[in-house]
C-alpha cells in the first residue's frame, strides 16, 4: 500500500473511530496531523483491547504488556503482535488489528515518541485492568487519570517541542488530560457502574468532589493553552478543552451532556476563531 493510501486510511479509520478527536487533529499542519493521527489511532488500538469486553482481565493484563514490550523495540514486531492479540481468541476492531499501519503513518523522527507513550500506557492499562480497575483513594484515580489520559498531554507536549518548538510545563500537560477524563469519567459514571460494575470514584467521595477533581484539572489545561504560540496547535488544544467546559456546566446544571447543536456550535465558534 502506497504512503499517501495508508494516510487516507488513517484518516477515515480516525473519523469512524472519534468524529470528537478527528475533527481538531484536522487543524493540525500535515506532519503534524499524520503524527497526532497516527498517535491516537496507537492508543485508540490498545484501549479497545483493555475495553474489550469478552476478554478477562488477566488475558488484558498478559496482552497489553506484551504490546508494551513490543511498542519499546524498533522496528515494530507486528508478527510478535498478532500472536499477542491471538491470546484473546476474540475478534478485534480494525483500529487494534493494523496498530502497525498507524506506527508506519507516523513521521519517523517522531515515531519514537507515540510508540514509547504507547507503550508506557499499555503498560498502566495492563496493571489497571489485573486490578479490575479498583480505585479507593485520589492517588489511585490520579494514577489512572495519568496512564489513560494525562499521559496524553505529555505525549502532545514531546510533539508541539519536536515540530513548533514549543515548551509545556509537564504537570499543566497532565492536568489538560486528566481535566478531559475526569469529565468522561462523570458523563459515564453510572454507566461504567451498570455496564462494567466498576467505579472510577473514590471511595467516600461525593459526586460534587469528582466535579472539583474536573474543575482543578481544567483549570490547570486553561493555564496549559497560554503557553502555546502556534494557532494550528491552539485550536487543536481548544475543541476539546472547551467541549469538556460545556459538558461540565451542563451536567451541573442537570443535563446528562451536551446537545448535538451545542457541540456543532462550539465546534463552528472555534473554526471560526
Amino acid at each position: 500500500m502506497s504512503d499517501k493510501l495508508l494516510q487516507n486510511e488513517a484518516m477515515r479509520v480516525l473519523k469512524d473511530t472519534s468524529r470528537t478527536f478527528y475533527i481538531p487533529i484536522t487543524f493540525l499542519q500535515k506532519e503534524l496531523k499524520l503524527t497526532v493521527a497516527a498517535a491516537y489511532l496507537a492508543m485508540r488500538a490498545i484501549d479497545e483491547i483493555e475495553d474489550h469486553e469478552e476478554i478477562s482481565n488477566d488475558t488484558k493484563h498478559d496482552i497489553l504488556m506484551k504490546v508494551s514490550e513490543l511498542l519499546a523495540v524498533t522496528p515494530f514486531d507486528e508478527v510478535a503482535y498478532a500472536q499477542a492479540l491471538a491470546l484473546s481468541e476474540q475478534p478485534m476492531p480494525e483500529v487494534t488489528l493494523r496498530l502497525g499501519d498507524w506506527l508506519r503513518v507516523c513521521p519517523a523522527e517522531a515515531r519514537k515518541i507515540v510508540m514509547d507513550s504507547t507503550s508506557e500506557m499499555a503498560t498502566g492499562m495492563a496493571n489497571w485492568a489485573k486490578a479490575n480497575w479498583q480505585i479507593h483513594t485520589r492517588e489511585d484515580l490520579d494514577e489512572y487519570t495519568y496512564y489513560v489520559a494525562g499521559l496524553v498531554g505529555v505525549m502532545l507536549s514531546e510533539l508541539w517541542e519536536w515540530n513548533a518548538g514549543i515548551k509545556a510545563d509537564r504537570e499543566l500537560a497532565i492536568g489538560y488530560g486528566r481535566g478531559l477524563q475526569a469529565v468522561n469519567i462523570l458523563r459515564n459514571q453510572q454507566e461504567d457502574l451498570d455496564e462494567r460494575g466498576v467505579s472510577f470514584v473514590p471511595d467516600d467521595w461525593t459526586r460534587d468532589d469528582l466535579f472539583h477533581y474536573a474543575e482543578e484539572n481544567l483549570a490547570k489545561a486553561d493555564a496549559y493553552m497560554k503557553v502555546l504560540n502556534k494557532r494550528s496547535i491552539i485550536l487543536f488544544c481548544r475543541l476539546p478543552l472547551a467541549l469538556a467546559h460545556k459538558s461540565l456546566k451542563a451536567m451541573k446544571d442537570g443535563r446528562e451532556k451536551m446537545s448535538r447543536a451545542e457541540v456543532e456550535a462550539t465546534v463552528e465558534e472555534i473554526q471560526a476563531d
